[in-house]
């Protein structure tokens, strides 16, 4: 469908803190106008109506944290396929990682990765640049109303982006133009329970059950305590991503987002899984930082309805199946995700642990407000209606053949969701409906306010 005037009728809108039955009328890609009583006859004459009474409507998830994997890794997965996973799960914009081969370090690889979108991606898009050792000129020169941010590894990482030198990462929070996240794991701590773990089983396989043993707590809450230190010593603008320990949180502050300069975000795996899940998932769920205890999970669900958590994304990242095999050091780390975080937040909705009001803050509404995305992230007249019609009462199990990631797995397999994502609206286009796609349209590139 894209028509010049669509009409989402009778859903329950979830937005701003506040739930309504309203309408609302979508025109030249743009929310025109919100209705909270009764739509004129006029107007219902002139649109194409989807009648979603019964359904409830939220702004289009923003997902500040994915690995789409292309260019360089494209055997599993590309912007098509991930943007398609996405768009199925009820996201409308992604923020990509540096991590491709290769590394987007300089802008000029930024905009590479952009015009691969512009092509390929049904969903609107923005790219990280990745910080090194050595690109401080190319940092100081990003234009922050075009990228979303600087992601620094302040610990173990792939290649060659782990910014081990304390001079850099002083000089990095001293003079980034961007927002910085920070992946934090202190390498050392890591290195000495691998050593430790390799003499206790003297060459032997270690079980993928000791992988929050080698990336334990100590180590996250180490780098993360040194990158808030950076920030406050420097007044920069810190978002630290995938927190995973309750020891962490002790770290910020429970003030509403408009208000901190430091951040903090968790990923669904971590509020989902925990350590036992090992026993029977393995390598599905091994992820850095790592999913750890029990404890930790509870500590972090807990803080859900807090304002100590400010955003829920996924750390998406697609592996094959071939790539989980081995013991906890052979087998890669990563978990696709993207499709099943809306449903899987609305579980954690019905069991209460938050409202669906702050679910849509911390997945819509924080990320835009966070990051200063142009437009988006709320239902509100003149921003682009990036939408998502959501069947709160329909379940549905997760198979290999309903997943769209191209790896073609989850670790949801077998999992029965009581809710659905039926309809996703991209600037206006729909995109999904009920397992349908439209992709003549692609999605836009994200514009930053700032």
């Amino acid at each position: 469908m894209n028509l010049q005037q669509i009409l989402i009728h009778r859903a329950k809108i979830i937005n701003e803190g506040k739930s309504f039955t309203g309408s609302v009328l979508i025109k030249n890609n743009l929310i025109e106008k919100i209705f909270k009583e009764d739509v004129p006859e006029k107007i219902l004459k002139e649109s194409e109506v989807i009648d979603a009474e019964g359904k409830w409507l939220i702004p289009g998830v923003i997902d500040e944290h994915v690995h789409f994997r292309e260019p360089g890794l494209t055997q599993k997965g590309d912007m098509t396929s991930e943007s398609k996973a996405a768009a199925a799960g009820g996201v409308t914009s992604f923020m990509d990682m540096p991590n491709t081969i290769p590394q987007t370090t300089t802008l000029e690889l930024v905009e590479e990765k952009c015009e691969l979108a512009k092509q390929h991606s049904l969903i609107n898009y923005s790219f990280y640049l990745g910080a090194t050792n050595s690109n401080i000129d190319e940092i100081k020169k990003a234009d922050p109303t075009k990228i979303c941010g600087l992601k620094v590894f302040m610990g173990s990482s792939t290649g060659n982006m782990l910014v081990s030198e304390k001079e850099k990462l002083e000089e990095i929070f001293s003079v980034s133009p961007l927002l910085i996240t920070t992946h934090n794991e202190d390498s050392a701590i890591i290195d000495a329970n691998t050593e430790a773990l390799k003499k206790e089983f003297e060459g032997k396989e270690i079980p993928i059950k000791f992988h929050p043993i080698i990336r334990n707590e100590e180590a996250c809450y180490k780098s993360t305590s040194t990158a808030v230190e950076l920030a406050k010593k420097h007044n920069a603008r810190l978002h630290v991503l995938h927190v995973s320990t309750a020891k962490e949180l002790a770290l910020f502050e429970k003030l509403p987002i408009e208000n901190k300069k430091i951040t903090a975000e968790t990923c669904i795996q971590y509020l989902w899984f925990d350590a036992d899940d090992y026993d029977t998932l393995g390598a599905r769920i091994k992820c850095n930082p790592a999913i750890k205890s029990k404890e930790n999970k509870t500590a972090l669900l807990k803080e859900l309805s807090s304002d100590i958590i400010d955003c829920i994304a996924t750390d998406h990242a697609p592996h094959l199946l071939a790539d989980k095999e081995g013991d906890a050091f052979a087998a890669v780390s990563g978990i696709p995700l993207i499709q099943h975080s809306l449903p899987a937040m609305l579980e954690f909705v019905k069991k209460g642990f938050l409202t669906r009001e702050q679910m849509v803050q911390k997945m819509c509404h924080n990320p835009a407000i966070l990051f200063n995305v142009s437009k988006r992230g709320f239902i509100r007249k003149g921003y682009f209606a990036d939408l998502v019609l959501i069947n709160p009462d329909k379940s549905w199990i997760v198979v290999p053949e309903n997943v769209y990631s191209k790896c073609g797995w989850s670790p949801f397999e077998g999992h029965t969701f009581t809710t659905k994502v039926t309809h996703t609206f991209v600037n206006g286009n729909l995109v999904y409906e009920n397992g349908n796609f439209t992709e003549e349209i692609k999605g836009e590139r994200l514009v930053f306010e700032r």
